[in-house]
């Protein structure tokens, strides 16, 4: 299914570093009434009923994250979306309280940490993670309470992974592309293959699900989500 997906982009995504700085100028219309709204529908239908479904999971993953340190429950950050909208992603916490300040501290000292972060704003052992916090993103559970940004309309399920300020420079003249549709809970990004994708590739990914998004792509996206999450390739 893969395959299908990348056929339908231009034949897959292409080299790294083409599109992340050349200009891009967006000659794609906004989607179809129909379209836009069947994706619409599709988001809150599916959205809803998870968050029903998964409530006492839920419930109990709130409990777990407030006893471990009687931190706050939920992390907001703000995020760039659709026109260049800021909008709070939320997320269960899954860093220590005090992370801003440990994280400030470790670029300070450590040169090895400072060049990861400033290549892909990650790090890959990451003090600042709780062992909780570090269960909840192998198996993506922090990301469940995005699913009241589907609803409130700030995200789709499907789209671009919300990015934050500091990160528009990456896109360069493809985050026009970027703010053309709304960020979503999974995407092209994390279904090939998430923190193992690098940071160019996941730019020139984002730009080709903006210029080509349909709906067929959007439910072949959702399908392959279910396998990409129990596989956990590149989570962490």
């Amino acid at each position: 299914m893969k395959g299908c997906i990348m056929a339908s982009l231009q034949n897959g995504v292409l080299t790294e570093n083409r599109f992340v700085h050349q200009r891009t100028v967006d000659v794609s219309p906004r989607l179809p009434t129909l379209n836009e709204l069947a994706i619409r529908i599709f988001d809150i239908v599916i959205s809803l009923s998870a968050i029903l479904f998964l409530a006492p999971a839920l419930i109990v993953v709130a409990i777990l994250v407030k006893l471990q340190d009687q931190g706050p429950i939920f992390f907001a950050q703000r995020r760039i979306g659709r026109d260049g909208r800021e909008f709070p992603c939320f997320k269960f916490r899954s860093m220590r309280v005090d992370a801003a300040e440990l994280l400030k501290t470790l670029l300070a000292t450590d040169a090895q940490a400072r060049a990861e972060w400033a290549a892909d704003h990650k790090l890959r052992n990451d003090p600042r993670i709780t062992a909780l916090g570090r269960f909840l993103r192998k198996s993506s559970i922090d990301e469940l309470p995005q699913l009241f940004n589907v609803l409130r309309g700030d995200m789709s399920l499907v789209g671009p992974r919300p990015i934050i300020q500091a990160e528009i420079v990456k896109y360069g003249r493809s985050f026009d592309n970027y703010v053309s549709v709304l960020p979503g809970i999974t995407g092209l990004w994390q279904v090939m293959g998430r923190n193992d994708v690098t940071y160019n590739r996941r730019v020139a990914m984002d730009r080709l699900f903006a210029r080509k998004r349909s709906f067929l792509i959007y439910i072949m996206i959702l399908v392959m989500t279910v396998p990409a999450v129990f596989a956990q390739r590149g989570s962490y």
